[in-house]
Order: C-alpha cells, then sequence, then structure tokens
C-alpha cells in the first residue's frame, strides 16, 4: 500500500505577508505607506460605525446600514494625506533631531506633541470638511466645538504611544506603528466628527 504524499508546509500566512510588507516597504515606502495608511483608516471608520451600531442595539435605538463614505473619506485621507506627510516627518526629525543631539528624546516628542499633531488634527478636520462637501462655516464650527477635546485627547492617547514610536522603533516602520495605533484613533475621530 502506497503511503500518503503531504505538502510540505510552507510559511504562516502572517509570516509570508510579513516578507511581502518589507519588500514592499523597501521597494516603493511612501506607496507602502501610503496604502497601508489608507486601508487602516478606513478600517478605523468601519469600526467606529461598528461600536456605534452596537451601542445603538444595545439602546433598542434603530441601527442604520454601513456608510460606505465615511471608509472611503478614511481611505482617501490616509492615501493621500497621513501616509506620505507621516513618512516626511518621520524623515525629517531624523534629519533635525538625530540621537546624537542632547535631549533628542524629549525634544522629539515636544516637536511632534505641540506642533505636528495640533497641525495635522486642524488639517484632518479641514480636509474630512471638503470630503464631506461642507461649508467653511461648518469647518469653524466643528474646530470651534471639538478640536480643542480632539487635542487633548491626542495628547492623552498618542503621547505614550509616539514617545515609544519615535525613539525606539526604526524609521522606517513609525507610520506603520502609528497606523496600527490609529485604528483605534480614527474610529474616535470618526465619532467626534459625528
Amino acid at each position: 500500500m502506497p503511503v500518503q504524499s503531504l505538502p510540505i508546509r510552507d510559511s504562516a500566512f502572517h509570516v509570508r505577508l510579513l516578507h511581502q510588507y518589507l519588500i514592499l516597504l523597501k521597494n516603493y515606502p511612501i506607496l507602502t505607506k501610503s496604502v497601508t495608511s489608507g486601508i487602516l483608516s478606513a478600517m478605523g471608520n468601519l469600526l467606529s460605525q461598528a461600536l456605534e451600531a452596537k451601542r445603538k442595539a444595545k439602546e433598542g435605538t434603530p441601527v442604520k446600514e454601513i456608510d460606505i463614505s465615511g471608509p472611503a473619506r478614511f481611505a482617501f485621507y490616509g492615501l493621500l494625506i497621513t501616509g506620505p506627510v507621516s513618512h516626511y516627518f518621520y524623515q525629517l526629525m531624523e534629519v533635525l533631531m538625530p540621537t546624537t543631539v542632547p535631549y533628542c528624546m524629549v525634544k522629539r516628542l515636544l516637536l511632534d506633541r505641540l506642533i505636528f499633531a495640533p497641525a495635522f488634527l486642524l488639517l484632518f478636520f479641514f480636509v474630512m470638511n471638503i470630503l464631506e462637501g461642507k461649508r467653511w462655516a461648518d469647518f469653524q464650527s466643528k474646530v470651534n466645538s471639538s478640536y480643542w477635546p480632539a487635542l487633548k485627547m491626542n495628547w492623552k492617547v498618542w503621547t505614550p504611544f509616539q514617545f515609544i514610536n519615535i525613539n525606539y522603533v526604526a524609521v522606517e516602520f513609525r507610520v506603520l506603528f502609528a497606523n496600527m495605533v490609529a485604528l483605534f484613533w480614527y474610529a474616535y475621530l470618526a465619532s467626534v466628527r459625528k
């Protein structure tokens, strides 16, 4: 009786995926970071909608279907704004504040938290306002009502993650690290934008 052949098991899917990601990151760094940002941003919006639907279901409130325009806007923002802007910001930070600069860890954190984060959050509000087809007055109203609470939450949530990211994560992986945290952050921002 012949022995049954068993196929040699390939590497686990996640190992192959990581390997492919590293190849793409090396060959197309900005495009890879941008696509990753777009996907994870859209997933953050979907997560926000799922959490809101779950909350409404518990309250007995009617649940709406998934609004596909939300993830589309977030994907667009991640692809064209978050990925490229973050890539260049982290590269610039390495040039302006290399590890040889005294107190570089603190200086990097202060640059990120006090300059980049407020500007990037304002850019988010502005771009989303445009993508939603709203007027300038709507943008001003949203900034007046939501910007300061969102910025304070940004400082609370992101400060420890960004300290680790900008000081201990290799520069080529910083956008990915931030995108993983941003998956939940964008879920929060999507709920604030409503």
